[in-house]
C-alpha cells in the first residue's frame, strides 16, 4: 500500500537546525514566519506539517541546541574528576562557544526569549535555564559526596552564582567581547570560589 499524501520534499532534520540557528540569532518574536520560512527553504504549509506551529518549531529547535551546540554544560559536568574542575571547564568551555565563528554569539538559552511577550515561550525558557542551574548544583552536591568540596560549602549561592556568570559570558560575548575579555570574567569568578567553601 503507497503511503497516503504527497512524500516530505525537504530534509527536516536540516530545517530545523537553521530554524534553531535563526532563532538563536533572532529570538522567537523576531524570527517572523517569513524569515523562518526562508531560512529553512520550506514553503509555509510544509512547516505547518512537519512542525505544527512557531511555537513548537521553537520548542523542538531548544531542544536540538541543547543537545548539539548547547551541550557543553552538560557534558563537562558530568564528565570532569572534581565539582571546581568541572566548573571551571564549563566557564571556559562556553565563553569559547560564545565566540565561535559561523554561528551566532552567546547562548540560545539566553537570547532564544530575550525580552519576549509570548508568555508560554518565557516560561519555557526560564524552565530550560533553571535547568542548567540545578545540573550545577547536582554537581558540587556530588562534590561534597565525593569528599572534594567541604560539607559547609554553600552549594546554592556557588549554583546561582556560575549560572549568572555563564548568563553574563552569553550576554557580553554578543556585544562583541573578545576572548580575553571573557578569559579575565571567568578568572575573576573562580577567584571566588573559597569565598563559598565555608
Amino acid at each position: 500500500m503507497s503511503p497516503r499524501g504527497r512524500p516530505r520534499s525537504f530534509d527536516r532534520d536540516a530545517a530545523l537546525r537553521q530554524a534553531m540557528l535563526l532563532f538563536w540569532e533572532r529570538g522567537y518574536e523576531c524570527a517572523s514566519m517569513a524569515d523562518l520560512t526562508a531560512a529553512m527553504e520550506i514553503g509555509s504549509p510544509s512547516l505547518y506539517a512537519a512542525f505544527g506551529s512557531k511555537e513548537a518549531l521553537f520548542r523542538e529547535a531548544v531542544v536540538l541546541y541543547g543537545q548539539t551546540a548547547g551541550s557543553l554544560t552538560s557534558r563537562v559536568l558530568a564528565e570532569e574528576p572534581t565539582a571546581r574542575a568541572a566548573i571551571e571547564a564549563m566557564l571556559r568551555g562556553n565563553a569559547e562557544d560564545y565566540l565561535r565563528p559561523g554561528r551566532p554569539a552567546g547562548c540560545m538559552s539566553v537570547f532564544g526569549a530575550f525580552n519576549c511577550a509570548h508568555k508560554g515561550i518565557t516560561e519555557f525558557m526560564a524552565g530550560v535555564r533553571r535547568g542548567g542551574r540545578k545540573l550545577m548544583r547536582q554537581r558540587l552536591r556530588r562534590g561534597i559526596d565525593e569528599g572534594d568540596l567541604p560539607a559547609g560549602a554553600d552549594i546554592d549561592a556557588m549554583a546561582a552564582f556560575y549560572n549568572a556568570t555563564l548568563m553574563s559570558l552569553s550576554l557580553v560575548a554578543r556585544d562583541g567581547a573578545t576572548a580575553a575579555e571573557l578569559t579575565a570574567v571567568v578568572d575573576g569568578a573562580l577567584a571566588a570560589w573559597d569565598s563559598f567553601l565555608g
